[in-house]
């Protein structure tokens, strides 16, 4: 998969079946566009592409919106990757990118750079400057500007359609066991190891500690994990809180790494969460958060 950080595009990739859309979290309904524009790219002998943003449209206008990633920049990059895209356009968002009008941004992306003749997208697709444009804009100009617009049909699990939002909704409740049948994989924090202050150590549960950056926030608690990095996969328990017993007051992934016990910091892991276990607490003292802790472990190894 070749990736464009800018709008220059080789000839080999244009002429081609397009799909554009945030794709946050590449979830069972992006997953279904994306796989219905590679069967058209295969019919067609055309090759196949995504337009995404970046940052999201969303976290541009609203710069107090810190957590609403359902993945991150490098994760989108790589899960596309597995569904066999021939390249994948990133478009920088920016203050001169976000006064395009709409019919500006299909002569000057759309026609002019990606010379698409396929353009999927989903049926609330918005577009343009103050979002003006939407799928009668698009296939208003597609005769104009020589593409056919493409609109496909929410994928609905339970009769219920699938979208970022509910998938973000049911992050913030801990309903993970749903986020991940929802994205067909298993959610996932990714993030360098930080120092903390040692407690976990020095109580017998060494944890590592990771800052979440800007994805969602899950309920606050603890949660069974599956931990990856380069050298390894191994299974833990997470606490995701601000740690009211020693009033903390940052919020702050910890992981215990089961059968692990060695230095990580700075090292990259994937968090991948499996299930929620319990809201966290505030403990009176610390013999009964260890009691708690070895409580927590027990449940948690029921589970794996």
């Amino acid at each position: 998969m070749k990736i464009y950080n800018n709008l220059v595009i080789k000839k080999k990739h244009q002429n081609s079946v397009v799909a554009i859309g945030n794709f946050d979290g590449i979830h069972l309904g992006h997953q279904k566009v994306i796989n219905q524009a590679r069967k058209k790219a295969k019919k067609n002998r055309l090759p196949f592409g995504i337009i995404t943003f970046e940052p999201m449209p969303t976290m541009f206008f609203n710069k107090e919106l810190k957590n609403h990633r359902i993945n991150s920049l490098s994760q989108k990059k790589s899960q596309l990757n597995k569904l066999k895209l021939d390249f994948l356009i990133i478009i920088n968002f920016n203050k001169i990118f976000s006064k395009l009008s709409a019919e500006q941004f299909i002569e000057k992306i759309i026609f002019k750079k990606v010379r698409c003749k396929f353009l999927y997208v989903s049926n609330n697709f918005k577009f343009g400057f103050r979002r003006q444009g939407n799928i009668r804009t698009l296939k208003k100009y597609s005769s104009l500007y020589n593409y056919r617009t493409i609109v496909t049909s929410p994928f609905r699990k339970i009769y219920k359609v699938i979208s970022s939002t509910i998938i973000r909704k049911k992050i913030s409740q801990g309903k993970i066991y749903e986020v991940n049948q929802l994205l067909n994989r298993k959610w996932c924090i990714q993030g360098k190891v930080i120092k903390g202050n040692k407690r976990g150590r020095k109580i017998g549960f060494p944890t590592c500690n990771i800052n979440i950056s800007n994805y969602a926030i899950p309920r606050l608690g603890v949660y069974v994990v599956n931990v990856k990095t380069r050298k390894f996969q191994r299974k833990g328990i997470a606490n995701l809180g601000y740690r009211p017993t020693f009033k903390g007051k940052k919020l702050l992934l910890e992981v215990n790494i089961f059968g692990i016990n060695q230095n990580l910091y700075n090292k990259e892991i994937d968090v991948n969460f499996i299930k929620f276990i319990r809201p966290e607490k505030k403990f009176k003292n610390l013999e009964e958060l260890k009691k708690q802790i070895k409580i927590d472990i027990i449940q948690v190894k029921k589970n794996v």
